[in-house]
């Protein structure tokens, strides 16, 4: 019976994991859409409903370290499992965190006119949202494979952010009554990419859970060319 109650309780924070990973892709997309149409009114709801995502984060947690603590599970891979479930909610919740960051940065832009039209940086929310969504399903089925491939996709979403950086920097120099608007438009590009990274985190909590190996996976873009 203890086993069964163990399982039963592992696939609840699973499904759990789920639930908050369409919190954290709907509260992305969401907030990029916005900030591209500058909708305020949805940008504030983003804002204000990421305590839901924290309030889910501490559920989770709290549902985990009480399993952990009544059902004392002996299996190795039961307790690494357990303890990457503890890093995962994390890393979404941090997720939510960038998404309503982007909201704020909608909210703070207001009514003042766009100094570009927003095409790379819905392309980045669109990668890694995907990157995402691929990730926390690679983690549910313990599926190694998914979870190593994933990461490649990171070096997309920086050469993106590469590019953004550099055209809102022209823009700044050419015209510096841009420079505020400009720089909020970097932080949102920013946003963007510490997701990716927090990505190829889950993704190495995969590897970890099943197969207890912890290995540190790296981009092309992490290290100074030699």
């Amino acid at each position: 019976m203890t086993r069964e109650t163990l399982d039963k309780k592992i696939r609840h924070l699973l499904d759990e994991i789920l639930v908050m990973d369409s919190m954290v892709e709907n509260a992305t997309i969401d907030a990029v859409e916005a900030l591209k149409k500058r909708d305020i009114e949805t940008a504030k709801r983003i804002y204000s409903g990421d305590r839901i995502v924290n309030d889910k984060r501490y559920e989770l947690e709290n549902y985990c370290i009480t399993t952990i603590a009544t059902q004392q599970p002996v299996m190795a891979k039961d307790l690494r499992l357990l303890a990457s479930i503890l890093e995962i909610v994390g890393e979404l919740e941090r997720i939510g965190d960038y998404a309503k960051g982007i909201a704020k940065i909608c909210i703070l832009l207001g009514s003042q006119p766009p100094i570009k039209p927003l095409v790379d940086i819905p392309r980045m929310a669109e990668i890694t949202v995907n990157m995402l969504h691929r990730s926390i399903g690679a983690f549910v089925s313990l599926d190694i494979e998914t979870a190593r491939e994933i990461p490649k996709e990171d070096d997309k979403v920086d050469e993106l952010y590469n590019q953004v950086y550099r055209e809102l920097v022209t823009i700044m120099l050419s015209n510096p009554t841009t420079i505020d608007r400009a720089n909020y438009l970097m932080w949102a590009a920013h946003n963007l990419e510490r997701m990716a990274d927090r990505v190829t985190n889950i993704c190495e909590r995969t590897i970890y859970a099943s197969s207890g190996e912890f290995i540190e996976i790296s981009s092309s873009d992490d290290e100074l060319p030699m």
